[in-house]
Order: C-alpha cells, then sequence, then structure tokens
C-alpha cells in the first residue's frame, strides 16, 4: 500500500520495506509475516520504505541500532519532511470578512514609508525651489516638466519602446550559441558496455547557428509594428508634457483667483465694517432701529466668515499647485500674480484654421493614427504566417570518446564535428489558429480605424467649444468691469444717503451685495479668461509643442 494511511487506535507504527514488514509497537516490536497487515488493530500509520532506503536501514542495524530505534528515526524524519513540504507556500489571508486585520510582515512596509525620503526640504532640494524667489509662470512650468513624475514614468515608455524596436530587429540577425558538456556513465550505454560490463566517459563542445533567411515579410512587418508603438509612445511623452503644462497654468490661475476671492472678502468686511459703523452712530442718535443695527453685525459676520472660508481655499490652492509640479505638496514657495489689466484677444485664427491644426498636429490624435498603422503591420505578420520559412542552421565543434572494460585501461578517440543546412518550414494544420489570429487582426484594424473617425471628430468639437468659451470670456470682460464700476458707485451712494439720513439700511444692504457680486465676476471673468485661452491651445495642440525635428530618411531593415 503506498504513501500514509491512518487507523482507528493510536499504538503502534508499521514499516513495510522490500521483501520484510515490521510491527513497533511502543513496547514490544516483533517481526510480522510478509503479505500481512502487520498490527492493523493497533496502528496509527502505514508507512511503505522505497528502496533506495533500505540500505540505510540494514546499516544502521548492522551498527547495533535496534528496529524501534531505526523505525523511530525514520518517522521523524517523515513526518519533519511532510510538514515542510505542508508548509511551503502557503499564504496568510484575512481569517473572516468581518473586520479589518494586520497581515504578517505590514510594519516593515510601514516603517520603510515612514522613514522614507519625503521631506520638504529634500523635495524643494531635488526641485531647486528657493523659498525666498516669487516663481513667474514660465519658471513653474520649467520646474514641472523638469521634476513631475508623470515625465519620467512616459520617457521610461518611450525607451522601454525603442528596446522593443530592438528586439523586433534582432529577428534579421544570427543566432549563435555555444555548449560543451562532460559526462560519465557505468552500465548499458553504448554499443560495447551493452555487451559487458563497463564506463564511459563523453566530452564535446559545440557552436551552432540558426540564421532565418527568407520569411515572406514576417520580421518587417513585426518591426514597422514595433517602430509605430514607439512613436506612439514618443508622442503620448509629448501629450504628457501637454497636460503637465496645462495642469499646472489652471492650477496658477486658480491659486491666483484664490488671492484675490481673500483681497475680495477683505475688502467686502471693510465695506461691512463701515456701514456697521455708520449703523451704530444712527442708531446712537435715534436715528435707526434695533433691527438696523443687527443686520448690520449679522452682516459684518457673515463677511468676517466668507474671509476665513476664501483663506482656506487660497491654502487649498497653494497645495493644488504645488502638487501640478510634481514634487512634495506642502513645499512652500512663492508665486508671483496676475496683471489687472485689461486682455486683449490676441489669437486671429480663424475657427477653421484652428480645427485644420488640431487635426494635423494633436499628439492623442496622432496616437490613435499611429495605432491603425500598427494595426496593418499586425495583419501583415498575420498574412506572412501563412507561407514558408527558410533559414540555415550550421554548426561545429569537438567531440571525444572513452571506453573501459572489465576495468581495464580507457580507449578512445576525439575529432572535430561539424555540419550545415538549410530549413524549409511550412505549417500544414494548426487548428486554425493562423485563420484565427489573421481575424483578430483585421477586426483590431477595423475597430482603430472607427477610432480615429471617432478621435478627429471629439477633436472638432472640443477646439470649437475652447475658442468658444474663449471668446465669450473676453466678451464678458467688459461687461464684468462696467457691473464693477457701476456697483461700487451705487454703494458709495448708498452708503453716502444713510450716513445723512436720507437713505435706509436696506439700500445700503443691497448695494454692498451688488458690489460683492460685481468683484467675484470681474475675479471670475479675469481667470476664466486666462483658463479658457491655455484650453484652447491644448485642444489645438499647441500647448507646449516641440519644435520640429530635422527631417531624414530611416533605412528600412
Amino acid at each position: 500500500m503506498p504513501g500514509c494511511s491512518k487507523r482507528n487506535e493510536t499504538s503502534a507504527f508499521i514499516f513495510n520495506s522490500p521483501g520484510q514488514c515490521y510491527d513497533h509497537s511502543w513496547t514490544s516490536p516483533h517481526p510480522a509475516p510478509p503479505g500481512q497487515l502487520c498490527g492493523a488493530t493497533r496502528t496509527l500509520f502505514i508507512l511503505r520504505i522505497p528502496t533506495r532506503w533500505q540500505s540505510q536501514i540494514d546499516m544502521a542495524k548492522k551498527q547495533g541500532m535496534s528496529d524501534l530505534v531505526v523505525t523511530h528515526i525514520f518517522l521523524a524524519t517523515f513526518l519533519a519532511f511532510s510538514i515542510c513540504l505542508g508548509t511551503v507556500g502557503e499564504e496568510v489571508v484575512p481569517p473572516s470578512p468581518e473586520k479589518p486585520w494586520s497581515p504578517p510582515g505590514l510594519s516593515d512596509y510601514e516603517q520603510q514609508l515612514a522613514h522614507g525620503a519625503f521631506s520638504n526640504e529634500q523635495s524643494a532640494a531635488e526641485a531647486q525651489i528657493d523659498p525666498e524667489k516669487i516663481y513667474s509662470l514660465p519658471e513653474l512650468i520649467d520646474i514641472a516638466e523638469r521634476s513631475h513624475p508623470e515625465t519620467r514614468v512616459a520617457w521610461e515608455n518611450a525607451r522601454q519602446a525603442a528596446g522593443a524596436v530592438g528586439l523586433a530587429r534582432s529577428a534579421y540577425y544570427p543566432y549563435l550559441a555555444a555548449s560543451a558538456a562532460a559526462g560519465f556513465q557505468h552500465g548499458p550505454g553504448s554499443l560495447l558496455t551493452e555487451v559487458v560490463s563497463g564506463n564511459e566517459t563523453t566530452e564535446n563542445a559545440m557552436i551552432n547557428v540558426e540564421w532565418l533567411l527568407f520569411d515572406f515579410g514576417e520580421r518587417k512587418a513585426a518591426t514597422l509594428e514595433a517602430r509605430e508603438k514607439l512613436m506612439m509612445a514618443n508622442v503620448s511623452f509629448n501629450a504628457t508634457h501637454q497636460q503637465i503644462v496645462f495642469r499646472v497654468i489652471q492650477q496658477f490661475y486658480n491659486y491666483n483667483v484664490a488671492q484675490q476671492k481673500v483681497a475680495e472678502a477683505e475688502s467686502s468686511l471693510h465695506a461691512a465694517d463701515t456701514v456697521g459703523q455708520a449703523a451704530q452712530s444712527r442708531f446712537d442718535n435715534g436715528l435707526a432701529t434695533k433691527t438696523d443695527l443687527l443686520q448690520a453685525q449679522q452682516q459684518t459676520a457673515q463677511a468676517a466668515y466668507e474671509l476665513d472660508s476664501a483663506r482656506g481655499d487660497l491654502s487649498d490652492a497653494q497645495v493644488a499647485l504645488v502638487e501640478s509640479l510634481g514634487i512634495f505638496p506642502t513645499t512652500r514657495l512663492q508665486v508671483a500674480g496676475i496683471a489687472e489689466k485689461p486682455i486683449e484677444e490676441g489669437n486671429t485664427d480663424s475657427l477653421d484654421d484652428l480645427i485644420e491644426r488640431a487635426l494635423s498636429q494633436r499628439p492623442d490624435l496622432v496616437a490613435v493614427l499611429v495605432k491603425v498603422r500598427a494595426c496593418q503591420a499586425e495583419v501583415r505578420k498575420a498574412h506572412a504566417d501563412f507561407y514558408p520559412k527558410i533559414s540555415l542552421a550550421g554548426g561545429a565543434g569537438w567531440s571525444k570518446l572513452d571506453l573501459n572494460a572489465y576495468d581495464s585501461s580507457y580507449v578512445g578517440n576525439s575529432k572535430p564535428t561539424y555540419g550545415i543546412g538549410v530549413a524549409i518550414e511550412l505549417p500544414i494544420f494548426d487548428g486554425f489558429l493562423r485563420i484565427n489570429k489573421l481575424r483578430i487582426a483585421r477586426s483590431e484594424l477595423r475597430a482603430a480605424e472607427s477610432e480615429l473617425t471617432d478621435s478627429r471628430d471629439t477633436v472638432v468639437r472640443e477646439v470649437w467649444k475652447a475658442d468658444t468659451d474663449f471668446k465669450t470670456a473676453l466678451q464678458k470682460q467688459e461687461s464684468a468691469a462696467t457691473f464693477f464700476s457701476a456697483a461700487q458707485s451705487a454703494f458709495d451712494a448708498a452708503l453716502e444717503s444713510y450716513r445723512q439720513g436720507l437713505g435706509t439700511y436696506v439700500d445700503v444692504a443691497n448695494a454692498q451685495h451688488n458690489l460683492d457680486a460685481a468683484r467675484s465676476i470681474v475675479v471670475d471673468t479675469r481667470a476664466a479668461i486666462y483658463t479658457t485661452s491655455a484650453a484652447l491651445a491644448l485642444s489645438v495642440g499647441d500647448l507646449a509643442r516641440p519644435a520640429p525635428s530635422p527631417t531624414f530618411v530611416h533605412q528600412q531593415p
């Protein structure tokens, strides 16, 4: 009976070795007749000793060990080995789905994170941030392009794609391999040792070469596909830079808007204090009611609350701006403000010109076109699988063989070996593998072509919307300035009338509310002009566009 079988009672262990069976109880071992189940009513395990262990058991007996000791030694060895096998590859999981748990080794990861190099000082030093310097938008963009992890990831992806081109081109070169071997054999092996008892020693060394000569364009298609994927990685690298630049521009203006919101809230608080002082003066002179005074105090408290909220938003905007640079978010730096003069439209291109330029240079659109070309190469490669492959194979080396019989001296010979040949491989039937690969390649090509059509439509829509948003923001600029000027004049007049006892608190409160709204509209309109301008440049593909590379002709392998 192979393996191990558990019994009901627990007093003995049975080892059934080739030719004999032992029943070793805890008190008195005794031999059992061959072919019978020894101690069947008193055994825990039945173990069959392999033939290769029998010589070791016999040797242990010759050295004076009793059967019981030998049995226990081998039993302990067997159990330890079984336990080790049972624990190899064991994985731990949460004991139940009811609550979280701490897996073994978690503290090591937490300590590595806790003691990692994530300090503000090191992050600022790596990005060369000067806390005393006031950074302009172009300087912030330069920091982001140099420091952001996403640019390094995109760069490594492009390097990997370049390596993939090298892998595809390696199929054009011959394959060389060197091998060496030496061995000894006793017993049947060669013709001589099959007849008489003897030994055999062999030594050989070889250099083999395999060279695919012709494959009906499969290697060319594979190399072309790899090059198209390299182009996809390159344009994705440029797209990553464009997205990073756009996020920096967006967060830069968001930060400036947050600063202006704080200034706006401070102005609103100052105006509320002015109104409150006027209400207090009128109340003290018996010209205002208690309700007017309480409403003025309420307006002041609300303005103070909005100032605190604006300061919190400014802190969040600064963290978001620093994070967009790709450095530690809590790094401190000073940011330049934006001019408060009116912004003029600098783009004179028509919408048709913008769309035409976007359709020819957008990195994401170029990437989809590259995908179409890669799928076309995949179709050509799948076609090439239907044709034969012609290859050259050869080798040269040295071989040595020595033999002896009946403990005599070795005799043999050594000589060089070499050979060369041409092989033609043509698959006849492969379970429709090549046909299905071709179907998949054609389907992927059709899907890529449809994706290109959809992407072109999306680009047109995005350019149209960005151009409309930018022009709308420019048109709002003059209206917002007029609204603010009128609201300021109305508030000044209402406040003066209230002080003179000619107006009511409701008039002053409404004028103050309109002035606050006008300030907010001016700030939002200015920010919208900058952000929509950046969005328009991004949608066209002009944002962070690299200089054109020199034209050259790349030789196909």
